[in-house]
Parts: C-alpha cells; structure tokens; sequence
C-alpha cells in the first residue's frame, strides 16, 4: 500500500513539474455563454468554424466545460452527438488518450490534459483526431470537414 502511495505521488510531482506556468491554449473564453442541451441530448451548435484549427491543433481545442454536471465525459457526448459526418453520415468516436498538460484554474490540482478523440464515418479512408478540453470554456463551433444534425 505504502508503494502504491508513493508511486502516485511521484507520478503527480511529474505531472506537475512537466506543466508550463503559461497556458498555450489560443481559444478560451471564461465569458463564454452555458452550452445549451437539446431534447435529443445534444448541444445547440449554430456556428461552424472559420479557423482550419479549430479542434485539429491541440491549441485551439473544443472546449466543452463540464463543471455545471458531475459527469466529467457526458459533454463529450452532447458534443459528438450534435455532429455528423461531411454528408450527414453517422459518426463513430472513441477517445483514444490524453496530452499537453496546460494549468488550469479549474482543475482541482491547477494542472489539466486534452482529451484526444479519433472519429470516423462509413466509407471514411482515414480517422479524425481532435482535441477536447473539458476544463475550460469558449463558444462551440462544428469543426472543418462535419455537418451538424438536424432534429
């Protein structure tokens, strides 16, 4: 038990010595309005993005808050939801790992990660790899390359 205990505590003084002071993060809006569910339990998305980045590049991430639920993934979900592919096709996500340790006011510890998500479609060569920071606020646009549902 001691060994565990230890162990995490060095992986958490790791985790935070590896984490700049200053945040990379190109697109956060604490004004930002509260993300809107809809019947279907999708977000009201009304804006697609302009910027090439926007969810590709780990500093312009989707941020998608999750302080207003305790579920720390279902915004995720609200998100994906909302989506589909170029030609209204049916999208397929799994979350395929974690980067880019950025401090974060909140996050209980000060430190936060990226979710990095990989999404596909039928008759789609090759995944979609973006970002998602659950930890920080900006307006939600649907990405380069998605449509957006209609319900």
């Amino acid at each position: 038990m001691k060994a565990r205990i230890l162990v995490l505590v060095g992986f958490m003084f790791l985790f935070v010595s590896c984490i700049s002071t200053k945040s990379t993060l190109r697109n956060v809006d604490d004004s930002a309005p509260k993300l809107i569910v809809n019947k279907y339990n999708a977000f009201i998305i009304s804006e697609f993005a302009s910027d090439e980045k926007y969810g590709y590049d780990k500093d312009y991430p989707i941020n998608i808050y999750y302080r207003s639920t305790t579920n720390d993934s279902i915004n995720q979900y609200r998100f994906f939801n909302a989506l589909t592919g170029p030609n209204g096709e049916k999208l397929f996500y799994e979350k395929v790992g974690v980067c880019c340790p950025f401090p974060s006011k909140n996050s209980v510890s000060g430190a936060a990660l990226l979710d990095i998500y990989e999404l596909k479609w039928l008759g789609q060569k090759t995944p979609i790899t973006l970002y998602l920071n659950i930890y920080e606020k900006s307006p939600i646009q649907v990405p380069k390359g998605f449509g957006l549902k209609t319900f």
